[in-house]
Order: structure tokens, then C-alpha cells, then sequence
């Protein structure tokens, strides 16, 4: 019995550390989520607007092991390791530090989404090493815990609405930067990190300066020691002399009083005695305005310009008049002009010719609406002038060319090809475009009305190509020439029908077969570019329609199909068959071309 009793105790130890044994590794599984990371993360989704159901998705555990569970989020060890949610419109701010607690994270990518307010903190994140926050509207100073990234190798943050100054990074690991197209100010520092990358990381930035613009910064060194000490012993001198300053100020003033009179009622009777000669020799003395300007008397000149953004510096009407120009084109609107300010400012100046008979009012209030208008993918306003026989319109000036250029200009030997990952990046721009406008001028039947490809203006940042709109809105000022405008091919307003915002998708789909087949919107013999598509289409899905310079990248023709096949729908001849246009971003979207990636820094 009592040998009995020992092996019974015996079952009950093995039963006990069995059961220890299980609870612990019961006890491992249920630590694999981690509560912190999540309930860091749920702000965040509270917070955040989107095409997709992030809140619908982002329920239970964020990770089980190395699965995730939630979209735009990756796992390693049951840890956040990346987040990345890029294109889908996400909108609104950032929660104050809803980042401290996912310590594991590498990566962090949220670009070309709609997210505004001041840039995430990233302090303690020590395995971070990509943040992609590009294309949004992020505002406010690039925050210094930066600097203290370890393991960071990629920052891209062009793109948005930065100001302030750039922190000095010296990160070794940081080998792919790109800060341009902010609002950032002030000298680059000096730092062996920062001296790796070209102008083309910092460029766009009205108020930056250093070596890589090859703009001098006017700073004045630090004083030295025995400045400091010259100071000091002139600072007595000073004491003593203002004793005497004071005594004398009256009389100065008295004296800069009786100056400043002088000085007016000269000026006065020099005006008289010009206006009298004036008046006795109307043709003697009349100074030549740049060819480019208008003539415009004295009362217009009081007119002052109207500004819309606070990053452009602010100058007048004499100064724009006294600008070196050239003409860049000419068109049913009038004539735009590349205007360089004597501050060196360039401007591009649209001075309108059919315009002139519409009321101040009515062009003002326009100019106003569009003046508005702020998004990567659209030629910001600067200012406007209006007066009854004069409507300037002030933009950015985009250095680099046209699509139109760029597709049809100087074909033969020598030229290089418009590659077609370029092609495809561009038309995603122009789409992205296109849906600010139909968002932002919602009272507006067609936002755009003029879309064509010498109205997209095109611009490479370290090789990649970006795309803005230009002459968008202008539409609603000149009721009487429609025709002349893109929309004027339009089957509905051929047929006599007023036009829609599905006047603007038919002259995107020409936009799309005209990149992809190289060829005009209308050739020599009058035939539209969508008809000619069509019947080859219909007859056979022949590769004949392609442009030959991107008919050799053979792994892209299944996506040219696909561009194809969906400017068709575009060119529908009934608006209502014709896809919306944020139906055809998506679609462009899917097409996950593979060469669209980042260009780092050797």
C-alpha cells in the first residue's frame, strides 16, 4: 500500500509539470499579440477617411505570426513590421504618436494620399528604414528626431506643404532623399550625408539655398573672440554718445520733416510739367513696354495684382512689364509667355485675347475660384490681373516640355523614346488631375473642357516623370468658343448637346490612344484617332496600333492592351456608357508595371 501511495504521488508531479509545461507554452501563443502595437494603431484607423473599409478590416489581432490580418500591414514574429497604404485617397491627420509603441516597424509608406496636418513622430523607431510620405499635404517643419533614425536609407517627403528648415542629416545608412516640391527655406547643411544627393532632391523650394542648388546663401559668419571683445569696448562709447544722440534728435527730425516736403512737391511739379509736355507732344517720349505686355495707363498701373499662396514672392505690375519674355505658345485662349522677373522669379503669363469683353467681376471671380486650387498634379496659380482691356493670368512656370512635345516632337534618328513606364506614369498623373478638378469645381458642368496633350506639362525628379494640368476651368469665360476647346470633338457636342464631366473622360481616352499609339488626335486626312482605333479593334486586336518606340518593350503589351481597351470605353459616343473618372484611375492603378520603383542614390 505504501508503495502504492509513492507512485500515486509520483503520477500526480509528472501530471503537475505536464500541465505547467502546457500552460506555458499556452501562455507563449497568447503573447504572440502584442496589445500594444494594436491599440497604438486604432487611432489611426478611427481617424482616417479612404476608398477602402480600413475600419471594417482592421478588427482582432493586427498579426499571427508571420501572417497578417490586416490590410497594408505586414508581420514578422507576431510584430508591425510595415504599414504602407499608398493611393487610396486616405485623408485626414495623424494622431500624435500613434507610432511609439510599433518599435519593430521598418517600414512606413503612406504616399499619394490626401493626408494633411504636421508630419508623424518617429522617435524610438530604431528599426525604421523606409518612410514614404510623398504626394500628400503634409505641412509644418520635417520633425529633428529624423536625424536620429539609425537604420533610415530611404525619406521621400516631395510633394507636399513643408516649410521650415532641413534638419542636418548624417545618417550613413540614408542613401535615397527626396525633399523637393515643399516650401522649405534657408541653407542645406553641410553634412557629409547631404552632400551625396543632386539638386534634384531639394529643388522647388522657393527659400532653399546651398551647394547642390548652386544658390549662395547670404549668411554672415559667427564673430570671433576678439570681435566679441571690440564689442565690449564699444559699448561704452556708445552709452557716452547717446547723451549727445539725444540732444541732437529733434533737430534731425525737424530737418528729415522739411526734406520730405521738398522732396513731394518736387515730384508734384514734375508730374505738371510732364503732363503739360505730354500734352504739347503726344508722340515724343513714349517708352517701348516689352513686346509681350500691353499698353496700359497710369489708372490700370494702380491696379494691384491679386495673390493666392504665400510661398510666391509678391511683385507688381511694373516689374512683370519690365520682365525679359518669350512666347511659349499660342492658342484659342490668347498667347502665354515665360516671363523672368528682374528678382530672377520665373512666371508663365497667359494674356487673354477673347476674354477682354467679359466683365471684371465675372473673370475675377473665376480667377479666384481657381486661385484655390492647390494639388501636385495641377499648374498652381500665382496671381491675376484684371482690368477691362487687360486679364493676365500669373503660374508656375514647369521647366521641362509638353506631353504633346514629348510624344511628337523631333521623331527620327537621335531621338530619345518616351518609354512606356513613363507613358504610364503620366496618364496615372493626368487622371489624379482630373479627379481634383471634378472634386474641387463641383458646380462646374466641365472642370477642365480644354484637356489635351499640350496642356499637360511634364517634369522629371531623378529621371522619374511627373505630370500637371494646365488652361483648366477657363471654359465658363468663353461660353461662344467651345468648339475650339478639346471638347469640341466630343460626339455631344458635335451632335448640338451641351457638354458633361463626361466630355472630360472622351478627351482623356484620346489623351490614352494618343500615348499609346504615338499618333495625332486627328490626322491629315480629318479622321479622329478613336475611329481609326476602332475599326482596327474591331477587325483584330492587331499590335499594329502601337507607337513603334514602346512596341519593343514586349513585357508591357499586355498592359497597352489594357490602356487600350479602356480609352475605347472612354471614347464611347454615349456620356452615359463612359466610365467615371475615378473608375479609370483605379483601373490604371491595377496595372502594376513593375519598373515604377525609386531611384537611390549610389
Amino acid at each position: 500500500m505504501h508503495q502504492i501511495s509513492k507512485i500515486y504521488q509520483l503520477l500526480i508531479i509528472i501530471q503537475l509539470i505536464f500541465t505547467k509545461f502546457t500552460v506555458v507554452k499556452s501562455d507563449k501563443t497568447i503573447q504572440e499579440f502584442y496589445h500594444e502595437e494594436r491599440d497604438a494603431l486604432i487611432p489611426f484607423r478611427d481617424s482616417m477617411k479612404s476608398n477602402l473599409n480600413i475600419h471594417g478590416n482592421w478588427t482582432g489581432p493586427p498579426c499571427r505570426n508571420n501572417m497578417s490580418r490586416w490590410i497594408g500591414i505586414s508581420c514578422i514574429n507576431s510584430h508591425v513590421t510595415e504599414l504602407t497604404l499608398e493611393s487610396i485617397n486616405l485623408a485626414g491627420s495623424l494622431p500624435v504618436g500613434f507610432l511609439q509603441n510599433v518599435t519593430f516597424l521598418s517600414k512606413l509608406s503612406f504616399r499619394n494620399n490626401s493626408l494633411s496636418g504636421v508630419l508623424p513622430t518617429l522617435t524610438n523607431l530604431t528599426h525604421l528604414e523606409s518612410v514614404s510620405l510623398s504626394g500628400n499635404q503634409f505641412s509644418g517643419p520635417i520633425p529633428l528626431d529624423y536625424i536620429h533614425l539609425p537604420t533610415l536609407t530611404t525619406l521621400e517627403l516631395q510633394e507636399n506643404e513643408i516649410t521650415g528648415k532641413i534638419p542636418p542629416f548624417d545618417q550613413e545608412s540614408l542613401t535615397g532623399l527626396n525633399l523637393s516640391y515643399n516650401q522649405l527655406s534657408g541653407p542645406i547643411p553641410e553634412t557629409k550625408t547631404l552632400e551625396r544627393f543632386k539638386s534634384g532632391s531639394f529643388d522647388h523650394n522657393p527659400g532653399l539655398c546651398g551647394k547642390p542648388l548652386d544658390i549662395p546663401c547670404d549668411i554672415s559668419p559667427p564673430p570671433s573672440p576678439s570681435e566679441n571683445k571690440k564689442h565690449e569696448h564699444l559699448k561704452v562709447w556708445i552709452i557716452a554718445l547717446i547723451a549727445a544722440a539725444v540732444a541732437i534728435l529733434l533737430f534731425l527730425v525737424i530737418l528729415c520733416l522739411c526734406c520730405c516736403y521738398k522732396r513731394v512737391q518736387g515730384k508734384k511739379d514734375e508730374k505738371e510739367a510732364a503732363a503739360t509736355e505730354k500734352h504739347q507732344h503726344p508722340n515724343e517720349g513714349v517708352v517701348k513696354k516689352p513686346q509681350w505686355s500691353a499698353s496700359t495707363d497710369d489708372q490700370e498701373k494702380r491696379v494691384a495684382l491679386e495673390f493666392f499662396h504665400e510661398q510666391w514672392p509678391v511683385f507688381d505690375l511694373d516689374e512683370l512689364y519690365q520682365a525679359s519674355a518669350e512666347v511659349l505658345g499660342k492658342g484659342t485662349l490668347g498667347i502665354t509667355y515665360k516671363a523672368i522677373l528682374e528678382s530672377g522669379l520665373t512666371v508663365a503669363v497667359k494674356r487673354f485675347k477673347e476674354a477682354n469683353a467679359l466683365p471684371e467681376k465675372e473673370f475675377a471671380h473665376q480667377m479666384r475660384l481657381l486661385g484655390k486650387l492647390k494639388h501636385q498634379t495641377l499648374v498652381e496659380m500665382i496671381s491675376f490681373y484684371c482690368t477691362k482691356d487687360e486679364k493676365l493670368v500669373m503660374c508656375e512656370f514647369i521647366q521641362g516640355g509638353s506631353l504633346f512635345e514629348l510624344l511628337h516632337g523631333n521623331r527620327g534618328i537621335g531621338r530619345i523614346p518616351l518609354n512606356w513606364t513613363t507613358r504610364l506614369q503620366i496618364l496615372k498623373d493626368v487622371a489624379k488631375g482630373l479627379i481634383v478638378l471634378h472634386q474641387s469645381l463641383s458646380s462646374q458642368k466641365v472642370p477642365h473642357g480644354n484637356l489635351k496633350s499640350s496642356n499637360v506639362l511634364v517634369y522629371f525628379i531623378d529621371e522619374t516623370a511627373h505630370a500637371k494640368l494646365s488652361d483648366f476651368g477657363y471654359l465658363p469665360l468663353l461660353p461662344s468658343s467651345k468648339s475650339t476647346f478639346a471638347i469640341g470633338k466630343c460626339p455631344e457636342v458635335k451632335d448640338g448637346k451641351k457638354p458633361t464631366r463626361k466630355s472630360d473622360v472622351y478627351c482623356f481616352g484620346v489623351l490614352m490612344l494618343e500615348v499609346v499609339t504615338g499618333k495625332l488626335p486627328v490626322d491629315d486626312n480629318n479622321e479622329d484617332l478613336s475611329d481609326w482605333v476602332r475599326s482596327v479593334v474591331n477587325a483584330d486586336w492587331s499590335m499594329d496600333i502601337f507607337d513603334l518606340e514602346i512596341l519593343v518593350e514586349k513585357d508591357g503589351h499586355e498592359d497597352m492592351l489594357k490602356i487600350a481597351e479602356l480609352a475605347l470605353e472612354c471614347t464611347e459616343a454615349s456620356p452615359e456608357t463612359r466610365p467615371s473618372m475615378t473608375q479609370i484611375l483605379t483601373r490604371l492603378e491595377e496595372i502594376n508595371y513593375s519598373h515604377l520603383s525609386i531611384e537611390v542614390v549610389d
